[in-house]
């Protein structure tokens, strides 16, 4: 049997990939000068964390360095347990070129180790679905070799769209510039985003006020879920709770999807986005 393996962006909390057996490697992110670990909330308190964005916070964060990752492995090759590792999209982080370099290390030790990294090409929900499903075919019996090609073929077919609600954030981030940030704040502009084929950010749209953000990412999951009743649905939210249920519920007005699932956006997300992100994610037709 295999080991998958994730990392903390994939913003499902901890208690589920226990249950799916699934090991993850944690980011670092850094609040008011005070590192903290990102755990999926084992430990991470996420709503203290939101109260400290609120107050004024402006948290950096750190890719999972090559030494990390190399101990990471090790655990697994040193028992002969292939790995397949379900990467953060290189599209926004340095992290899937770090873990490449630690397979490297790792095969100096143990020649023979079977480690394959996969570029998820996606980000938070979005890589926590593809881990999500991947356990499914494990537990159906899927070899390692066949789940890989199943991958490689449905990479791009998971959906994310996204909103947030604080803009200086964003130009913080250098996603937009501060004069899109101020003007789109005084004219309450929210944008949709989603993540391109390269796995990297793209605003698509810009729409004015929030409740119309959120039917419009409804419309967009619902526009883009292939075969509804047998597709879950993930939904993360930085602090908005209400915000989510709302978009579960517009999505359930227009479709039956099999299960949607509510969790918290992970810290490391949620430095970049600020409160007030929902973000949605499926799988439909391929980006691009």
């Amino acid at each position: 049997m295999y080991q998958i393996l994730t990392d903390s962006c994939c913003d499902v909390p901890y208690q589920l990939l226990k249950e799916l057996s699934v090991d993850f490697i944690s980011m670092f992110i850094d609040v008011n000068g005070q590192e903290m670990v990102d755990d999926l909330g084992e430990h991470f308190d996420i709503h203290a964390f939101y109260q400290e964005i609120a107050e004024g916070a402006l948290p950096t964060t750190s890719q999972v360095n090559v030494g990390r990752y190399t101990e990471f492995f090790k655990q697994y090759a040193a028992k002969d347990i292939p790995i397949l590792y379900i990467c953060f999209s290189s599209g926004l982080s340095g992290s899937y070129q770090s873990a490449l370099q630690a397979v490297e290390l790792v095969k100096e030790d143990y020649p023979q180790a079977e480690i394959h990294v996969f570029d998820s090409l996606a980000a938070s929900g979005g890589e926590g679905l593809m881990v999500y499903e991947a356990v499914q075919k494990q537990q159906a019996g899927v070899p390692l070799s066949d789940l890989l090609e199943w991958l490689e073929t449905n990479r791009l077919t998971y959906q994310h769209w996204v909103t947030v609600n604080d803009l200086n954030h964003l130009q913080r981030g250098g996603r937009i510039s501060k004069t899109s940030a101020a003007i789109g704040g005084l004219m309450n502009i929210k944008p949709i985003i989603d993540v391109d084929p390269q796995g990297k950010l793209r605003t698509l749209e810009k729409i004015r006020g929030r409740k119309k953000a959120l039917q419009h990412i409804a419309d967009k999951i619902v526009e883009n879920t292939g075969e509804p009743a047998e597709q879950v649905i993930f939904i993360n939210a930085s602090g908005d709770n209400d915000g989510a249920e709302d978009v579960k519920r517009l999505i359930e007005a227009q479709i039956q999807p099999k299960e949607i699932r509510l969790f918290p956006l992970g810290p490391t997300i949620a430095s970049h986005t600020g409160l007030g992100c929902i973000a949605v994610f499926t799988r439909g037709p391929i980006r691009k």
